[in-house]
């Protein structure tokens, strides 16, 4: 097949491409740049997810079997209308159109199920709005005109090449011998996709007629705490991590940020649960997912392939000290 992979040289990209070469599938990647690491063989294609027409005039020209769409741009966002552009534009022929998702499109709740309602346009997360309205437009298609969608949600997403500061987040500390704050306690419950998981089935897409017309949600069947998390983090890393129960308000109030600055939990990871049921998938995808503790040898595999980061442990120094 002839594949185009819109975001392919990151992350779920990068192991979407190399299954795809792997299968002898013609794979190109679009990006912005123009040139890539991906690997021999692979196209490349530059553009801006930005820049519609000259989205749509790359995809409409590359005649492409099968279109991964997976990317979103967190700086300017990526509203439906781009999305849908890009499908129009690939839908000539079109076998199928692969668009990631997240959980975050249900805007709220937990063992939400794919026919569950998804978050509105006036949700307060410009995230979950694009996310959820582009899965509208793009199944809104499909019984317009048989347009060949396929969604997947996944939780958050580790594994090899993670992008963001989340599981290396608790291994620095670990293997520094520092304690590992846990906000109110670390009950909240938080739901893991492992990348591999989530390449397997978006490229079995492909190859399940029923797949068509579907989301999916991804994500380990264990079902886990931020307690349970940084327990399992420390059986891999083979340490005994020190939990620090400290309230969120408190870490909050002297400036604590759950995405950048003062981290205090990783990148973006105390954050409201939204937790799914994880079935349709494996039964009509045939993608049973990896045991957490399983995937998470294969991530701190790479993790200590790595160099390590410098990290500045004074804010946290600061919450620790407030509560002795």
């Amino acid at each position: 097949m002839r594949i185009l992979v819109i975001g392919g040289t990151q992350f779920m990209g990068r192991a979407i491409v190399r299954r795809l070469a792997g299968r002898g599938d013609d794979v190109t990647v679009l990006h912005r740049r123009d040139h890539h690491d991906v690997g021999p063989g692979i196209g490349n294609l530059e553009a801006d997810r930005a820049d519609v027409e000259r989205m749509a005039r790359l995809i409409r020209n590359g005649r492409f079997d099968a279109v991964f769409d997976l990317v979103y741009d967190f700086e300017h966002g990526t509203p439906p209308e781009h999305v849908e552009a890009s499908a129009r534009a690939a839908a000539n022929g079109l076998h199928r159109y692969v668009f990631m998702s997240s959980v975050a499109a249900y805007g709220a709740g937990l063992e939400r199920r794919e026919d569950d309602p998804l978050a509105t346009d006036d949700h307060p997360s410009p995230y979950a709005v694009h996310k959820a309205a582009s899965e509208r437009a793009l199944f809104r298609l499909h019984r317009e005109t048989g347009f060949p969608a396929t969604t997947f949600r996944p939780g958050f997403v580790h594994g090899p090449r993670q992008p963001y500061y989340r599981e290396a987040f608790f291994w620095d500390r670990m293997l520094d011998g520092r304690p590992i704050i846990l906000p109110d306690g670390g009950d909240r419950p938080m739901q893991w996709a492992f990348v591999e998981d989530i390449a397997e089935a978006c490229v079995r897409a492909l190859d399940v007629p029923d797949a068509a017309g579907e989301a999916f949600n991804m994500g380990h069947f264990e079902r886990t705490t931020q307690r349970d998390l940084v327990e399992a983090l420390a059986r891999t890393a083979g340490v005994e991590a020190t939990l620090v129960p400290i309230p969120r308000e408190t870490i909050l109030a002297a400036g604590g940020h759950f995405m950048a600055g003062n981290l205090y939990f990783g990148e973006y990871l105390d954050v409201p649960p939204i937790t799914t049921v994880i079935e349709k998938a494996p039964r009509l995808l045939g993608v049973t997912p990896t045991p957490l503790d399983a995937a998470l040898r294969a991530s701190f595999d790479w993790y200590r392939s790595q160099p390590r980061r410098p990290v500045d442990y004074a804010f946290e120094d600061r919450l620790l000290t407030g509560i002795a």
